[in-house]
């Protein structure tokens, strides 16, 4: 029933993505798109219920687990973000992101197909879990704003001023609002998976993705903070928050 609930709202996900695409390409705005985000993170919403009463924990015990966690957290954060901002666009470009993630978590193996309760269970390490995912949620929409500012930006410079994308996408400065909000949302969450990383229990297998987690942490605290003393150009920010977070997906190959 699990997997089920996941395949449909990676369907869902899809026909929102496909949805916002046709429409934007026929010069109209995708409204329904955030309509579809919400059956997603319904469905989403579901698979975790089902998979957190099975681990008698936070369902983060695999890799197919985590993608569909951070899926989850994308979702949200876009329809707190987006319609907040007007941004119903943004959807366009997220929903191919939670399609990607959820068909990963589907390969076979990435899902344990009989889940076990987690045993040992720490109260520290369920808030470094939960909170450094939900992070990776907000930087993951961070990004996707950037590409968003990228793509527009290029549009600008080529003067493609009445293509149906271009007069569909929001105005600059609440794409860099947005971005830069997202950034400090997904900073603080990951401040608070690190801090509750240092009092859980350690072993020596954990060193590798302590490490990253720390490498990740230090390279978002150094572009929070030229971002606000120093000053960053859309462009220079966009790019910084897209490259960062690619690179920061490796910390998820020392779990």
């Amino acid at each position: 029933m699990d997997r089920w609930l996941l395949i449909a709202s990676t369907l869902l996900a899809f026909i929102g993505g496909a949805w916002g695409i046709l429409s934007v390409h026929r010069g109209h705005r995708s409204r329904w798109t955030t309509a579809w985000m919400l059956g997603v993170l319904l469905c989403q919403f579901g698979f975790l219920a089902l998979r957190g009463e099975q681990r008698a924990a936070c369902p983060l015990g695999d890799r197919g687990e985590i993608l569909a966690f951070l899926s989850w957290s994308l979702t949200l954060f876009y329809l707190i973000i987006g319609p907040a901002y007007r941004i119903s666009l943004l959807g366009v470009f997220t929903a191919p992101v939670v399609v990607i993630f959820q068909s990963i978590a589907l390969i076979p193996g990435m899902l344990s197909p009989n889940p076990q309760p987690l045993a040992g269970a720490n109260p520290w390490h369920e808030t470094h879990a939960a909170t450094s995912v939900l992070a990776y949620g907000a930087l993951a929409l961070a990004a996707v704003a950037g590409v968003m500012f990228m793509v527009l930006d290029k549009q600008l410079k080529s003067h493609h001023l009445t293509s149906g994308l271009f007069r569909n996408l929001p105005p600059v400065r609440e794409l860099l609002v947005s971005l830069k909000r997202l950034l400090w949302t997904g900073g603080v969450l990951l401040t608070t998976g690190v801090i509750a990383g240092i009092f859980m229990p350690h072993d020596a297998s954990a060193i590798g993705h302590w490490i990253a987690a720390w490498v990740v942490w230090a390279c978002y605290a150094l572009l929070l903070g030229v971002m606000t003393f120093r000053g960053l150009t859309g462009r220079r920010l966009s790019i910084a928050t897209v490259a960062l977070f690619f690179l920061s997906l490796a910390v998820f190959a020392f779990i």
